[in-house]
């Protein structure tokens, strides 16, 4: 199958602050990637590289088969991408619930009725039925992450891009969004620090550190006391030993890349 992403040797950061190193990064259908990595370490960055909301100083960015360069060349990009931002706060700009949800459709040239119908069933889908009426500022911080969800799928993109989707999510809320988003077909990228999530989604992961990105190994550590859990690091580290410094960064403050 064709490449949706292809990175190659792609660079970003400011005079004093590199922030990604001559990163290599493919991504294929269906694929859920999980990417890790330290607070800061930049993974928000990479997934603005991949939408040109940060243009690389080096390197180049190939998306939907063509190479991307100029912010012009990123629109086509954007329409077909649904970004999830960190901060639900920089995603939910209009006054109501429902309004922020049929944006992206009507943006996509979808007709007034087309677009609620798509916002109404993307609503309710997340357990989000009887809020369209809401004002976006005044709802709690679980209700905002589901409703940025909510106006990335309405855009029914072929791939998502998310970043820590399940942050103030109750565990119920959370195992909603696990199985919906297993039942989707679009391509994901996501940075979690959610250790469950991470074991349920992904289907491979890699690590940002140091500016650059390697793949990691994903697997279960079976334990005599009769339960397993995943373990990511990275490939070529040949000795793993049950400790805490090998498993991801998941625990801390969440902090902005």
């Amino acid at each position: 199958m064709a490449l949706l992403f292809s990175l190659e040797k792609v660079s970003f950061g400011y005079p004093a602050h590199p922030v990604l190193r001559e990163v290599g990064f493919n991504l294929h259908p269906r694929e859920r990637v999980a990417l890790v990595g330290a607070n800061g370490a930049g993974k928000s960055t990479l997934l603005h590289v991949l939408v040109g909301l940060c243009l690389p100083s080096d390197g180049t960015v190939v998306a939907f088969g063509k190479s991307r360069k100029t912010e012009k060349s990123f629109r086509e990009v954007r329409l077909r991408t649904g970004l999830l931002f960190q901060d639900p706060d920089d995603q939910l700009f209009s006054p109501t619930v429902l309004e922020d949800v049929v944006f992206g459709p009507l943006n996509q040239g979808k007709s007034q009725q087309e677009a609620l119908e798509i916002a109404h069933k993307t609503l309710r889908t997340l357990g989000l039925d009887g809020l369209g009426h809401r004002v976006t500022h005044k709802l709690s911080g679980g209700e905002k992450r589901l409703v940025s969800l909510a106006t990335v799928l309405a855009m029914q993109p072929d791939v998502l891009l998310l970043d820590e989707p399940t942050n103030g999510l109750d565990e119920e809320t959370e195992q909603r969004l696990i199985e919906h988003l297993e039942s989707l077909t679009q391509a994901i990228v996501f940075v979690s620090h959610d250790r469950r999530f991470v074991e349920r989604l992904a289907t491979r992961a890699v690590v940002l550190q140091d500016g650059t990105l390697q793949d990691a190994v994903l697997h279960s550590h079976p334990h005599s006391h009769t339960h397993s859990h995943l373990h990511i690091h990275a490939a070529d580290e040949m000795k793993h030993g049950h400790q805490a410094k090998n498993t991801p960064p998941e625990h801390g403050d969440h902090q902005h890349d």
